[in-house]
């Protein structure tokens, strides 16, 4: 697939090189001419100055023939009017724009173009280790309905099967942050000292769960 990215700061250079290795071809666009030394000599994709939201400008990256458009600059506005035009005026379904005002997120999240708030995210990784019960989902679906949480969990399920954790407490494990590392558990996998549990569960079993996950094996469904 052909990907058009608007921005070469650290988000859209990280992004430019993922696609390129998962064999993606891709095309960066932005202002600054220097901005594109973040690519680096190993890049080997387009790289097109200019403005992200301009047709000329997007055409020259490819925008017609591509699947998928990410505006990632540093500017809200643009992001969202180069959004947009991607999508209204060259039919691209696949878009996402980064913002940084989350008030306006919501409003463009609503209107159907999927952002990113670069501070709410931000701000809900830093609340999920200070605060690990009750912090903002990872992800909620449009109806609010299901939602994606890392539910903090108590040590004394260390040692124990994913699969018991899900039995005794009747939620779904989604997969597992491990050194680092996102896993997907299978039927034997055990829970291990500093792995962090991301729970797919309904928003109003948010509170049970959480409950549930504090407590051991055999509190669970005291």
């Amino acid at each position: 697939m052909h990907v058009v990215i608007m921005g070469c700061g650290r988000v859209g250079s990280t992004l430019a090189h993922s696609l390129e290795q998962q064999g993606h071809t891709v095309a960066v666009i932005d202002q600054d001419p220097t901005a594109f030394r973040r690519l680096g000599s190993g890049f080997g994709g387009r790289r097109v100055t200019g403005v992200g939201f301009d047709q000329d400008t997007l055409r020259e990256a490819g925008i017609e023939e591509a699947g998928a458009f990410a505006a990632v600059s540093s500017g809200d506005n643009s992001n969202i009017i180069a959004a947009r035009v991607a999508r209204e005026m060259f039919g691209i379904e696949n878009v996402v724009a980064r913002i940084y005002d989350p008030r306006r997120a919501e409003v463009y999240q609503r209107l159907g173009i999927p952002t990113v708030a670069t501070v709410r995210w931000t701000a809900d990784q830093m609340l999920r280790r200070l605060l690990p019960a009750g912090a903002e989902p990872l992800w909620r679906d449009p109806s609010g309905g299901v939602q994606l949480a890392e539910v903090h969990t108590s040590p004394a399920w260390i040692g124990h099967k994913i699969s018991e954790l899900q039995e005794e407490t009747g939620a779904r494990v989604a997969f597992l942050t491990r050194l680092g590392e996102a896993m997907l558990p299978g039927a034997q996998t055990v829970l291990q000292e500093g792995d962090l549990v991301h729970v797919m569960l309904r928003t109003d079993e948010v509170a049970d769960v959480e409950a549930a996950f504090a407590k051991g094996p055999e509190e669970a469904h005291s």
